[in-house]
């Protein structure tokens, strides 16, 4: 590997999705194609080390001891690609004795042998996570015996890639072969070639289609194995550890710089919102927080958390200044509610008790011009909050358009919802049908989950998973629709239900949910900037993802480098 090369660029590249892992998996490619360490032309050759294989299967062959299928010789795949001239590619089956563990019943299990799970074995790395005896756990399902020097191979989901070299005798689940050589070999080098990444692909193409996807023998005998020098073998093993060990390092360094990187983000948004920031201290946390934004923000998924701050200052009153002169929030919620009776009355709508909010309505540390309110008290009385249909039943040809909880989405709706169900059903809820421009809620399932309904489903209904919410006039549905993204109204909807054996949020819950007010103007203006800061998230998480592309191909070009050297794979990653 072009060791100076890496480090060189190695700043660029190690923000790249995945980097060290990609770095471990061609750290094994390099292994397996002799590209790591040097061909010694003093090596006993591979060829000379498969004629002694041959001559030791013969010879266990009229012995009787190896299988009568493991004594055939068998037609090896076409090789993945050329080994250097001292190498040579054998059969799996030729070289190895496949799955070569006596099965044994558990009662015939000696208790002080080691016993070895596939959970106990790390994915891709084959670090031992825990070692355990027969007499510490369990065992009612026949096990595979397996000796000190055998690679065992978990063929079970051979995409995990769990691999070890056993040091001492044992048994293990039969999901974990034994590969046995006839000839011995370094079983370290054997285990790298059985985790490289052509093997894995084609052991996991193998498995395509299946529930429960394991390497059958038949096609494990016939993979192709890259057979070095014996001596090559030994010296590919210590050159493999030490890269390995280098990933540790920066894979550790990695981590740490983004746990420290996530602290300072999560703390620098925190201080916008704590309750106890004044106004005039604002200004200065806010300033802070976008100069070290760009530091701080070196993935994607971090625009999650910016997002959220946004919601969160914008339903605290902390996003936009407040208009001395405007109308306050108080006299607003008087205006409403008196507006609220007469349209009541004029539907003939039932007079419904007012919902008290919550304790603590008064603590939530909102501006003077603001008010508060249960959630319910400012919905249109005419609409109700309420969920749908209970039982739908199966699709209807030209029925009536059924909204579900996988249909909700803020923007970007299909014509019409996938699911379709009969008039005479949805007759009888007609409460619930949509006239475009309610906001919906998951109540079963994805909690939280929102939607708007747009015009062009009016007429449709709603599931029994979706509740309906139509505010008033005088509280903007956009307005609305930031609170109960916020951490406010999301973090109560999962303190509400989270104690449930099958959680839901009924209406009661939402109806109690403490509601701010701001003045109308102010909502208006909080949705305006609220939308022009989500603007900008888009365009960071879009020049974050075009980043970690160009990283990514970066990468690939300087791991191929090492492969195919050429000036050009470079300037083909810019």
């Amino acid at each position: 590997m072009n060791a100076e090369r890496l480090l060189e660029i190695y700043e660029q590249i190690s923000e790249a999705p995945d980097a060290i892992a990609r770095l471990r998996r061609f750290v094994l490619e390099l292994a397996v194609r002799g590209k790591l360490v040097e061909q010694d032309a003093g090596d006993e050759s591979s060829h000379v080390l498969l004629r002694k294989i041959e001559a030791e299967k013969e010879r266990q062959a009229k012995r009787g001891e190896i299988r009568k299928r493991d004594a055939k010789p068998v037609a090896m795949l076409s090789p993945p690609f050329e080994l250097p001239a001292s190498w040579s590619w054998t059969a799996v089956g030729n070289s190895f004795v496949y799955d070569a563990g006596a099965k044994t019943d558990p009662k015939n299990l000696d208790a002080n042998l080691w016993l070895l799970e596939l959970e106990d074995v790390e994915k891709e790395t084959g670090r031992l996570l825990q070692k355990l005896q027969v007499a510490d756990r369990e065992s009612k399902s026949t096990k595979s015996e397996f000796r000190s020097g055998d690679v065992l191979y978990g063929k079970l989901r051979p995409y995990l890639n769990k691999v070890i070299v056993a040091d001492e005798a044992g048994y293990s689940t039969t999901e974990i072969v034994a590969i046995r050589p006839y000839l011995p070999l370094c079983s370290a080098y054997a285990a790298i070639a059985f985790r490289r990444p052509d093997f894995v692909e084609y052991v996991g193409h193998k498995g395509q289609g299946t529930k429960m996807p394991r390497l059958r023998t038949e096609d494990a005998v016939v993979a192709p194995f890259p057979l070095p020098p014996l001596a090559e073998q030994h010296r590919i093993v210590v050159k493999v550890d030490e890269l390995m060990a280098l990933c540790d390092r920066l894979e550790e360094a990695r981590k740490t710089r983004e746990e420290t990187r996530d602290k300072l983000t999560a703390a620098s948004f925190a201080r916008l919102t704590a309750p106890d920031t004044t106004a005039e201290d604002f200004p200065t946390h806010a300033r802070f927080a976008l100069e070290a934004l760009p530091s701080l923000t070196t993935r994607p998924n971090q625009i999650k958390t910016l997002r959220q701050t946004i919601l969160n200052l914008a339903v605290r009153g902390k996003l936009v200044e407040q208009d001395p002169a405007a109308e306050t929030g108080q006299e607003l919620l008087a205006r409403m509610r008196n507006r609220a009776e007469i349209l009541r009355k004029e539907a003939g709508v039932r007079k419904k008790k007012t919902v008290a909010p919550l304790d603590g309505i008064d603590d939530m540390g909102l501006p003077d011009k603001w008010s508060a309110e249960a959630f319910a008290n400012i919905i249109d009385p005419r609409a109700t909050i309420s969920y749908g249909v209970l039982v739908p039943g199966p699709d209807v040809e030209d029925g009536v358009p059924f909204v579900r909880a996988q249909d909700l989405m803020l923007s970007g709706h299909p014509d019409k919802p996938g699911k379709t169900i009969a008039n005479d059903i949805e007759c009888k809820y007609a409460r619930t049908r949509l006239e475009g421009g309610e906001i919906l809620l998951c109540v079963v399932g994805s909690i939280g989950k929102l939607g708007v309904a747009p015009k062009k489903w009016a007429g449709a209904n709603i599931a029994r998973a979706v509740a309906r919410i139509a505010p008033m006039e005088e509280i903007s549905r956009e307005f609305t629709l930031l609170f109960l993204r916020s951490d406010m109204a999301q973090t109560y909807f999962n303190e509400a239900t989270r104690t449930l054996a099958q959680p839901t949020l009924n209406v009661g819950l939402i109806e109690k949910l403490p509601f701010p007010i701001p003045p109308l103007a102010e909502q208006h203006r909080i949705v305006a900037k609220a939308d022009a800061l989500m603007a900008l998230c888009d365009w960071l998480e879009t020049a974050l993802t075009t980043t970690d592309t160009t990283r990514t191909r970066l990468l690939e070009a300087l791991l191929h480098e090492a492969l195919t050297p050429t000036s050009a794979v470079l300037e083909a990653a810019e």
